[in-house]
């Protein structure tokens, strides 16, 4: 392996919606290398959107579609009784909104990501993870699709010869079978940022990351996700980037090596 990686870092953002504000996206951006912005079905509205955007733009940050399940209640983080044709149908609406905002100021869509209850169905679904990669096929088969590492929605969107870009997360737990602990379940976010950071360097350097089970799990990994609403997302940006640093990782938008 080179001693310098290229690793995307991602961040979930533009989640505000009206008079609420969610996370430190202002802060929290200068040291991510892409986003993944709200698209007003589980969080954000158009003021925040095109913030967001234009904030992305500044900074020179890869933009990404975060569509998610259309529950602001829920954050769109409960799972929802859906077709494949409702799921390929809400993620291209939702690209397509982000997509205006990024064009009126200028700039390409980089990524699409999925959010929440509809990442992790995609990922275990092989069906629905289909539905959402032919929304992506069907906008512009040019963007990358984010996914779990080793994920069925990954295996489908390879097949439909789609870029991929392998997700990996800073501070969620995983499982022996490489899926994601639950967020109902105790002990599921990584909350010891020491041990969260390490986490991270293994995944990169040695693509395996301890189950809860004590069980290695193989990863690969092109880009880390940090959660933008985490109170302490902001010091665990901060830190990721400077031990990534000195592990001799370079942190860059995952459209320039994808």
């Amino acid at each position: 392996m080179s001693s310098i990686r290229q690793i995307d870092l991602n961040c979930d953002m533009g989640e505000s919606f009206g008079r609420y504000k969610l996370g430190l996206d202002e802060e929290i951006i200068k040291y991510i290398s892409s986003t993944n912005i709200g698209c007003g079905f589980h969080a954000g509205d158009p003021l925040v959107m095109r913030k967001t955007v234009k904030m992305a733009k500044e900074r020179g940050v890869g933009i990404g579609a975060h569509p998610g399940f259309p529950d602001l209640l829920g954050f769109g983080r409960r799972l929802m009784d859906v077709s494949p044709l409702e799921v390929r149908n809400d993620v291209l609406y939702q690209v397509g909104s982000l997509y205006a905002f990024a064009r009126a100021e200028g700039i390409q869509l980089q990524h699409v990501k999925p959010h929440g209850a509809l990442y992790n169905i995609a990922a275990q679904n092989e069906e629905l993870g289909r539905a959402v990669a032919e929304a992506v096929r069907e906008f512009d088969r040019d963007l990358i699709l984010v996914g779990l590492a080793g994920s069925k929605l990954l295996k489908v969107a390879q097949k439909m010869r789609l870029k991929v870009a392998s997700e990996v997360f800073a501070d969620r737990a995983y499982n022996s079978d490489g899926s994601l602990v639950s967020r109902r379940l105790p002990h599921a976010l990584i909350t010891d940022q020491k041990a969260a950071v390490s986490r991270v360097i293994q995944m990169v350097m040695e693509g395996r990351v301890i189950s809860v089970d004590g069980e290695p799990v193989e990863v690969k990994v092109d880009t880390i996700c940090l959660h933008g609403d985490s109170l302490q997302a902001l010091q665990l940006a901060r830190t990721l980037r400077e031990r990534m640093k000195e592990a001799g990782i370079s942190v860059v938008p995952m459209g320039k090596f994808l």
